[in-house]
């Protein structure tokens, strides 16, 4: 997947950036193992307190107190500040609960936002992954890159 990630952004002329919270780099590592990543892969971020994420990425400080670090609306403005700070075509955000700790009845261990800025809109999914910290940040990584692709194939399709 990773591969024809790669391949089509290439063949495309455009790039991708990362806002990364609970997959901590994950999705930048997955990206950059792959050769031809330097024709597509703008910058990444790894903002894992609140404080970075309004600092590198423009997430709003009243956005965090009323939702969280973990919700719809902070992932959504995750992935449109790295996507305007790179001055890429496609801003990608992940932030959760990796656990094992950290869980609420409302905001459950597994809980990840993940968002897709592109050209024409901003996706968002909601996830609950099971499983090891490791698992859940895996899981979150790679839903994180099945994400992209869709948003790419969306694109396309306009």
């Amino acid at each position: 997947m990773v591969t024809e990630i790669i391949e089509k952004l290439s063949s495309r002329n455009k790039t991708v950036a990362v806002a990364e919270s609970c997959t901590g780099g994950m999705v930048c590592s997955m990206l950059v193992e792959k050769a031809g990543a330097s024709a597509c892969f703008a910058e990444g971020y790894v903002t894992y307190s609140n404080e970075a994420k309004e600092k590198n990425l423009g997430v709003s400080h009243a956005v965090l107190e009323s939702f969280g670090a973990v919700s719809e609306q902070t992932a959504r403005q995750m992935a449109e500040g790295v996507r305007r700070r790179a001055e890429a075509d496609y801003g990608l955000a992940t932030t959760g609960i990796a656990g094992p700790d950290g869980g609420t009845a409302e905001k459950p261990v597994g809980l990840v936002y993940i968002a897709c800025a592109h050209p024409a809109g901003t996706e968002v999914e909601r996830h609950v992954f099971y499983g090891s910290r490791t698992r859940v940040r895996t899981q979150a990584a790679e839903s994180a890159l099945h994400l992209l692709e869709k948003c790419m194939k969306k694109e396309q399709s306009l």
